[in-house]
């Protein structure tokens, strides 16, 4: 087995409009597929929004996997079936275990709606084993304080554990599958080697400045993904004059079919089949004032219409 890990393939993300209509960036679930046990990687923002236009994904459903919401700038609110609720703040966690199924809103926060404001986050999907896929609900909101940070090399190497361990630091955050979720943040020219296990696959989401990914040293800037070879050592690099923030996120493959479709991952069509039925029939639950939600997101985007950001986003929308 190699020590250090090349990057197989480097790919630029796609752009396009998810949830009520706001951009995302999508370096897995695009162009790469899957990267087991990776379902998706979504980046939103950075996005300045004024009163008026900030955009969510109101009521929708879930089945059989997870989703990770990690909030950069800005701040959600989130209402879910089982009477769950919340708001997650800039540098907040919400690691939420679908299961057997909940329907699920996740919105700007009254804040953020009323006086606009700037928004940057990312969702991950990551997939669950057949045997977990109908487990009950779980949340896990986890406070900017309390995810462990570590930094390395007099300061120049800063990480942020959401899952997994780097640098002597253990994520609080528990996860049914093993995974390494680092937010990694590397001052110019700085250069940085993660150990991750043998058995994992994963990948390098670069989401601002530019560097370098793998021993050979791949060019990769503001959205680009490098997906990991074999190895152990993941290396990634700043370039000379500029700060390069990077999530390395890998994890053990559950190496079973996947049956995917919108909202729903299974093993198998008829899985899939039963989760849209089951939706449709109510039993996944519903949650009060979804139409308020629904129309709050129709006004959001006729303000957008109005000021001309739907119109500017487009041009760099993939239809």
């Amino acid at each position: 087995m190699t020590k250090n890990r090349a990057i197989k393939s480097l790919v630029t993300s796609h752009q396009q409009r998810e949830g009520g209509g706001f951009v995302v960036r999508r370096p897995i679930g695009g162009e790469v597929r899957h990267c087991d046990p990776f379902l998706m990687l979504d980046h939103f923002g950075p996005v300045d929004y004024k009163p008026g236009e900030a955009i969510g994904a109101p009521d929708h459903p879930h089945r059989g996997f997870e989703t990770v919401s990690y909030i950069v700038e800005g701040s959600s609110q989130h209402k879910d079936s089982a009477g769950n609720s919340g708001v997650l703040k800039a540098g907040w966690v919400q690691w939420m275990t679908a299961g057997s199924g909940v329907v699920h809103s996740e919105m700007p926060s009254d804040d953020m709606m009323k006086n606009g404001g700037r928004s940057e986050g990312f969702q991950l999907w990551v997939n669950l084993p057949a045997k977990d896929k109908m487990i009950s609900p779980r949340y896990q909101d986890t406070p900017a304080e309390n995810i462990p940070i570590a930094t390395a090399q007099n300061g120049n190497v800063w990480v942020k554990v959401i899952a997994g361990e780097s640098l002597g630091k253990k994520a609080v955050i528990e996860t049914r599958t093993p995974i390494m979720y680092l937010d990694i943040h590397l001052k110019p020219g700085t250069v940085f080697v993660q150990p991750v296990p043998e058995d994992y696959s994963g990948f390098a989401y670069v989401w601002r400045g530019s560097g370098y990914l793998g021993h050979e040293r791949a060019s990769a800037k503001m959205g680009q993904v490098g997906v990991l070879d074999q190895g152990v050592d993941s290396r990634m690099e700043a370039s000379a004059n500029e700060e390069v923030h990077i999530l390395l996120i890998a994890g053990k493959p559950l190496k079973e079919p996947i049956a995917h479709y919108g909202p729903f991952v299974m093993n198998t069509w008829e899985e899939i089949e039963q989760a849209f039925a089951d939706y449709q029939s109510g039993k996944l639950g519903s949650i009060e004032g979804s139409k308020e939600r629904f129309a709050a997101t129709e006004s959001a985007k006729q303000k957008q219409q109005e000021t001309g950001r739907w119109h500017s986003d487009n041009s760099a929308v993939v239809s």
